[in-house]
């Protein structure tokens, strides 16, 4: 939290004026030459592959562009879908308590999301579009795929993006969120239709390899490309299920029928690597230099509850010893309820996360995508089997963070448990769910859709982007709601944000724009207006 105080001012001082003036000339970007040299680009496809290892460290965002890294990411990630997912709080209480947490949404943090991503890594992208597209198929197919990671997460924060016009001289006008899925969708068709053009002209052939530090070292492969360019059309897929059931039916029969297979062995991690790429974790930085990653209760109710082995992998046990402790902090797992408008730093000593500088920023498992088909196969997009899906999701998962034996947990009964404040019994709460890690064939659609939700939550962690746009779209896990909302109205306390609001600085910068991706949202541009993907429905 070393610059987030100086940010905060910088925002309340200024108004974002001092952004305004790019925000909505989305040409003009990138030209305060943070990129490479040209000389360097040249050398050994250079030229070529360096845009995107940009873009590789930009997606799970550590890009040092003259600011300064780690703080970067807290505001435009942590917190906000890191929170709103139910795994992180910060037990500083910013604002006097007073900022996202009990939804007095901050406008600068989040519209930080946006202008970094258009600001820095859209450019990127765009650029290694343009020298690869008729040179370099690989390249250009891969750039593709980034592409479509990228802006999804964008899209499933905001809502309308602009993606198909970016760069166009002739206005950038916005997407909807359902046409830029449509074109997501046929993105990754381009992506892996140019990299198999590549591989039947230069078989055997790897020369993406010491660019790549998204792939497990072992397979840095084009293979290993295409398997989770497969693996993120499920995901997206079933993200659009409730909204275009046939257009997402339709892609996952694609994504699972695709000769080059899923991701689906424990090993097939796609991560931002630390070893050798210049970048840090800044989700690291956050837990470990600033001590910010605090667990959030959510997750103490769910895992602690069922007495999960990989708690001890996520968090470490916590401290005490601040403030009059009315239950014993020390030496438990203790998270934080958001939304209690809390104005000390009591929380101080509670569970810290585990993650470090050095470890990898996951962005998809072969876990998650067990879920993925494990929904696919209930909804019958597949002949798979639902409980052996899901029960590889939580095996693979178990495989990834080394938590040992799974099938006591498989065969486990045991619940969510209540939730108890260190330091104010009024925030206390019941558990918000009676789900079971053991299968229950027994089950209504929604209870095993849960029960699979629920432990994809557990898995995904610690990406809150994906968990939150998925708590979102199924209602699961159940999170505890805030005891204050000070969102005035525009928040439903029981169902929590919805999105985030525009970049407030494309008001005064480009009105015709703003007014454009309003009118693309279908509703008022503030944190409670639904995305379209986001039903309230699941079957």
């Amino acid at each position: 939290m070393k610059k987030i105080t100086a940010y905060i001012a910088l925002i309340f001082l200024t108004g974002w004026l001092g952004l305004a003036s790019c925000t909505g000339h989305f040409e003009s970007y990138n030209t305060d030459g943070t990129g490479f040299p040209d000389d360097l680009k040249e050398q050994e496809f250079n030229k070529y592959g360096l845009p995107l290892k940009v873009v590789q460290q930009g997606i799970y965002f550590n890009y040092d562009w003259g600011g300064g890294k780690n703080w970067t990411f807290q505001v435009m990630q942590n917190l906000g879908a890191d929170m709103f997912a139910g795994y992180f709080h910060d037990f500083s209480p910013y604002i006097e308590g007073r900022g996202n947490t009990i939804y007095n949404m901050q406008d600068g943090w989040n519209g930080a999301f946006w202008e970094n991503t258009y600001g820095y890594i859209l450019p990127e992208i765009l650029k290694s579009e343009e020298l690869t597209e008729k040179k370099y198929a690989s390249f250009f197919g891969i750039a593709r795929i980034l592409k479509v990671e990228t802006m999804h997460r964008v899209s499933d924060l905001y809502g309308p993006i602009i993606y198909t016009q970016f760069g166009s001289k002739t206005g950038s006008m916005p997407d909807t969120q359902a046409e830029a899925y449509r074109v997501f969708f046929k993105d990754l068709d381009i992506g892996i239709e140019k990299i198999r053009e590549y591989q039947e002209e230069n078989p055997k052939v790897e020369n993406f390899a010491k660019f790549d530090f998204l792939m497990p070292k072992t397979k840095r492969t084009y293979d290993e490309w295409i398997r989770f360019a497969n693996s993120l059309r499920l995901r997206l897929a079933v993200r659009i299920a409730m909204a275009d059931p046939q257009l997402a039916a339709s892609q996952a029969h694609k994504a699972l029928a695709d000769r080059g297979g899923l991701l689906e062995n424990d090993d097939d991690i796609v991560a931002v690597s630390t070893a050798g790429s210049g970048y840090n974790n800044p989700l690291g930085e956050i837990s470990v230099a600033w001590g910010s990653a605090i667990m959030n209760a959510n997750l103490e109710s769910y895992m602690g509850g069922y007495e999960d082995p990989r708690l001890s992998h996520y968090f470490k046990k916590a401290l005490g010893g601040k403030g009059e402790e009315i239950v014993r902090v020390g030496g438990t797992f203790k998270g934080m309820r958001q939304g209690t408008g809390f104005n000390h730093k009591n929380y101080s000593e509670h569970s810290k996360s585990t993650i470090t500088q050095s470890t990898d920023a996951v962005l998809m498992t072969a876990a998650e995508v067990w879920f993925l088909r494990a929904e696919a196969a209930l909804r019958k997009w597949s002949a798979e089997d639902v409980q052996g899906c899901y029960e590889n999701g939580v095996r693979a998962s178990f495989a990834q963070w080394s938590a040992g034996d799974v099938m006591p947990y498989l065969n486990s009964i045991r619940t969510p448990k209540e939730y108890r404040d260190a330091f104010n019994a009024t925030f206390d709460a019941q558990a918000m769910s009676r789900i079971t890690p053991a299968w229950d064939e027994t089950a209504t659609n929604e209870e095993k859709l849960e029960r699979i939700i629920t432990q994809k939550w557990i898995a995904c962690y610690p990406e809150g982007c994906e968990a939150w746009a998925e708590q979102r779209r199924t209602g699961y896990p159940r999170l505890f709601p805030v005891l204050v909302n000070a969102s005035q109205g525009t928040v439903d306390t029981n169902l929590g944000p919805r999105r985030l609001n525009f970049m407030v600085g494309i008001k005064a910068a480009n009105p015709q724009q703003y007014t454009a991706l309003v009118n693309a949202l279908g509703g008022s541009d503030h944190c409670g207006t639904r995305l379209w993907w986001d039903t309230g429905r699941n079957f």
